[in-house]
């Protein structure tokens, strides 16, 4: 069982390495757009009634 998994891993080292370089990319640009959305300055909206 664990040879096959050895073997598994030894045969796809490169597929698996990619998969995992890509999912890390996507959570970085994630977090950072994530943290600079939430420090953006934002003007508040502000609704008057005109009469």
């Amino acid at each position: 069982m664990l040879a096959e998994i050895k073997e598994f891993v030894k045969d796809r080292f490169y597929d698996i390495m990619l998969v995992i370089i890509v999912a890390l990319l996507i959570l970085l640009a994630f977090g950072a757009g994530y943290i600079t959305a939430k420090y953006q300055i934002k003007t508040p909206i502000q609704i008057i009634n005109q009469k």
